[in-house]
């Protein structure tokens, strides 16, 4: 199998794995989530500028189906998370060849 053809079937299964398995992911709190419930800290919780962002609490803002909203997140997640990775790698890579 070849490099490319591997990069996107790794890519496919991550947005298949982004956009349908991610719904029927745990509606329970995470680790940090629930110690900060038993430790009365989230008592404590105000409100932030990001709670209105497109795509608080692992959903899509202005989608109104629950499994859309939340495959679209994962979906966003991923490709945002993978731009800003590449970029990253891409500059770190130029500056290492530009010093030789």
């Amino acid at each position: 199998m070849t490099n490319r053809r591997l990069l996107v079937l790794g890519l496919l299964m991550t947005l298949v794995l982004a956009g349908v398995v991610s719904f029927y992911a745990s509606s329970s709190p995470d680790g940090l989530a629930k110690v900060a419930a038993d430790h009365g800290l989230s008592a404590n919780e105000k409100s932030h500028q990001l709670k209105d962002a497109p795509f608080a609490h692992y959903g899509t803002k202005g989608v109104d189906n629950a499994r859309l909203s939340t495959g679209l997140a994962g979906i966003a997640g991923v490709a945002i998370t993978l731009t800003l990775g590449s970029a990253l790698v891409l500059a770190v890579r130029r500056r290492d060849h530009g010093s030789d």
